[in-house]
């Protein structure tokens, strides 16, 4: 039962994530490694953004997601 309520709980911060202004416009939004590995998990976060074809990065301390499906390029 409680991991079936964690697996709802990591759905609905998921869900909230993308459901920010900035994800349904198509920009950026990130979250700190600390919170995906506590709240989420990095397999279901990384296979949440793949099915979404969006494209995630990481820096530092954060997890950068970039809310479109289109071309990346780092000119620098």
């Amino acid at each position: 039962m409680q991991v079936h309520d964690a697996e709802k709980q990591a759905q609905r911060w998921i869900d909230h994530m993308f459901a920010a202004k900035s994800a349904r416009r198509g920009a950026v939004i990130r979250r700190s490694r600390a919170w995906v590995d506590r709240d989420v998990g990095r397999r279901l976060f990384a296979a949440e953004v793949r099915r979404r074809g969006y494209h995630l990065t990481e820096t530092a301390d954060q997890f950068i997601v970039v809310c479109h499906n289109g071309p990346i390029r780092i000119p620098f």
